[in-house]
């Protein structure tokens, strides 16, 4: 059951970092995407669009990783060199999720809602895969 919760977490996890690659990468000309990031004006969305791709790229790159260890988790039985792959990348993969949320929370207070939103997830899939 452990596993099983720690999956949803993680899958869910990983979908919201597709999510946010979708933002970052593909939809940050939208003036509703950027002035979500904080971007006051068309100019500075201009400005910073290939920080932002690059940055959206980051989170698809988690986001594959966390999914390619759910599916090794799976394949095979406890204690094969998947289940190990695939819990190692699981867990590398959200403790980076989460560590990147608590450096967007360093950046300051008015990011404490986002850095929650990026963290949570993972932080809690986190969890249950080191119980699983």
């Amino acid at each position: 059951m452990v596993a099983i919760v720690a999956t949803v977490f993680a899958a869910l996890a990983a979908l919201l970092h597709v999510y946010i690659f979708l933002l970052e990468s593909v939809q940050w000309q939208r003036p509703r995407v950027w002035q979500r990031f904080g971007v006051a004006s068309q100019e500075d969305a201009d400005t910073t669009k290939p920080m932002a791709y690059n940055q959206g790229f980051y989170n698809l790159f988690l986001a594959v990783g966390a999914t390619i260890g759910i599916v090794l988790f799976w394949v095979d039985g406890s204690g094969t060199v998947a289940d190990v792959a695939g819990r190692t990348l699981v867990l590398f993969s959200l403790g980076s999720m989460v560590a990147a949320s608590l450096v967007l929370l360093t950046s300051g207070r008015k990011n404490l809602v986002p850095a929650l939103t990026q963290g949570t997830l993972p932080l809690i899939g986190f969890v249950f895969f080191l119980l699983a």
